[in-house]
């Protein structure tokens, strides 16, 4: 069951990953050269509402798969100590997703509303810059995690 549930989180975790590594270092690029406000607005739209069901239901399953994880394993118990500093920094990142894909409506209508929406550059920058943080945070604690269970702290 550890194994099957260890694969399940670990492809989830690819595919979103993945898609915000994607987004962040193809996506936004090409949104940044384009010329025109409602072209990039709608580019960005559209790569959005594709790969915001991706991202969800990825951001589930590696929810469900880690919680379950850490209570079939105990490690549940080393949750915020220095030897479980890896699944304890996958853990406030993906909250921070969940966070993200909850209020994300709200989100968009925030940045794309008011004075904002005629200063697309200026958005896409924006974004750029907090999908560069997302995108460094998540690596991060890929990274820890995958140090950590391969006996970084030993």
């Amino acid at each position: 069951m550890i194994a099957l549930l260890t694969a399940l989180h670990v492809l989830s975790i690819v595919l979103w990953i993945g898609g915000v590594a994607f987004v962040t270092i193809i996506v936004f690029p090409m949104i940044m050269r384009m010329e025109n406000s409602l072209e990039k607005v709608l580019f960005f739209q559209g790569v959005e509402h594709r790969f915001a069901k991706i991202a969800k239901a990825s951001v589930t399953i590696a929810g469900i798969t880690g919680i379950w994880l850490l209570y079939i394993t105990g490690e549940w118990k080393i949750l915020f100590t220095w030897t479980g500093i890896g699944p304890t920094l996958m853990l406030i990142v993906w909250t921070l997703y969940v966070l993200i894909l909850l209020f994300e409506s709200r989100l968009f209508k925030a940045i794309f509303s008011g004075e904002a929406q005629h200063d697309t550059s200026k958005i896409f920058f924006r974004l750029t810059v907090f999908h560069w943080f997302i995108l460094g945070m998540s690596l991060l604690a890929v990274a820890v995690g995958v140090w950590a269970a391969h006996g970084g702290l030993s």
